[in-house]
């Protein structure tokens, strides 16, 4: 048995719940996962999970290997980066979690390079605009934008963005552009359904919040593209989901004297883990990228 890979093997079916979970993070057969877990408790002589109708939990024993056993992982990895050098490519699977519009336009483009530098790693990215379970799903990070309402998530800031409300030319055309917040309830509003339906805006001090109203409420950022870019209304959103377009001039800025939050874009790593060298690596090179896209044109 190896004992690494026996290791690695536990600590997935502690984090995803069951061998089933655990076997399609790893891309083996759940026989071969329950065969390992049985030969680890065998080689301890030590029951290490509670088979129950409800899934998996850790013994009092199993909860101790579990956290010996990541520390130690995590050690090695450290380890044999730091005898690579900081030449050394990364290895192993890498699984990253992200909006599907971000990432389809920031990050997806940019991984050639990415991949490049580091060809023994494979890279899995998980397209959700919806907040999922890191530890269930077996994330290394995740992409996130806006207030993190997890305070308990180890996180660190990436980038700050602006938020605009953006149109197509050819929609102001046919209806008019709007030259206050409280224009805005003549217009069409393209409803994210993530956000609120209450605009707040600021200028000079003094704060405006509007209540748009709309027809067409989608519930993915992909969604609000289309709507947008179809001349069906105007939006509010961050310039990074429309950053090809403001650059072309496909959309425009309107109500440019108002400013409205900003919004924040954070890397999130799983509760309860160490950080691995390699999310740390993918998050300093999101970091490198969001640098380049933050001189939009204004």
């Amino acid at each position: 048995m190896d004992r690494y890979q026996a290791m690695v093997t536990f600590i997935r079916v502690v984090d995803a719940g069951s061998f089933s979970a655990a076997a399609r993070q790893l891309g083996v057969g759940q026989p071969a996962v329950s065969k390992t877990v049985a030969q680890l408790e065998e080689r301890l002589q030590v029951s290490l999970l509670i088979r129950s109708t409800h899934g998996l939990t850790p013994t009092e024993a199993g909860q101790n290997f579990y956290e010996r056993a990541r520390n130690a992982i995590q050690a090695a990895d450290e380890a044999e980066l730091a005898a690579k050098g900081t030449s050394a490519g990364l290895s192993g699977r890498l699984r990253v979690s992200a909006a599907t519009t971000f990432a389809r336009l920031h990050i997806i483009p940019e991984l050639p390079r990415f991949l490049a530098e580091h060809p023994q790693l494979t890279v899995e990215i998980i397209l959700d605009d919806r907040m999922i379970d890191l530890v269930a799903e077996g994330v290394d990070i995740s992409l996130r934008m806006g207030t993190l309402a997890d305070s308990t998530a180890i996180a660190r800031k990436i980038a700050t963005g602006g938020r605009s409300v953006l149109a197509t030319p050819a929609y102001l055309k046919r209806v008019g552009t709007p030259r206050s917040p409280a224009d805005l309830a003549n217009h069409e509003a393209i409803i994210y359904s993530q956000l609120p339906n209450a605009w707040s805006f600021l200028r000079e001090g003094a704060a405006a919040s509007v209540s748009v109203n709309g027809r067409l409420r989608v519930s993915a950022a992909e969604g609000l593209r289309a709507a947008v870019l179809a001349d069906m209304g105007l939006t509010i959103t961050s310039d990074w989901m429309f950053a090809p377009e403001l650059e072309n001039g496909a959309v425009v800025r309107v109500l440019e004297a108002w400013s409205l939050p900003s919004i924040d874009l954070w890397a999130v790593f799983p509760a309860g883990r160490m950080i691995t060298a390699k999310a740390r690596h993918f998050a300093d090179f999101v970091e490198s990228i969001m640098k380049a896209t933050t001189h939009l044109p204004v």
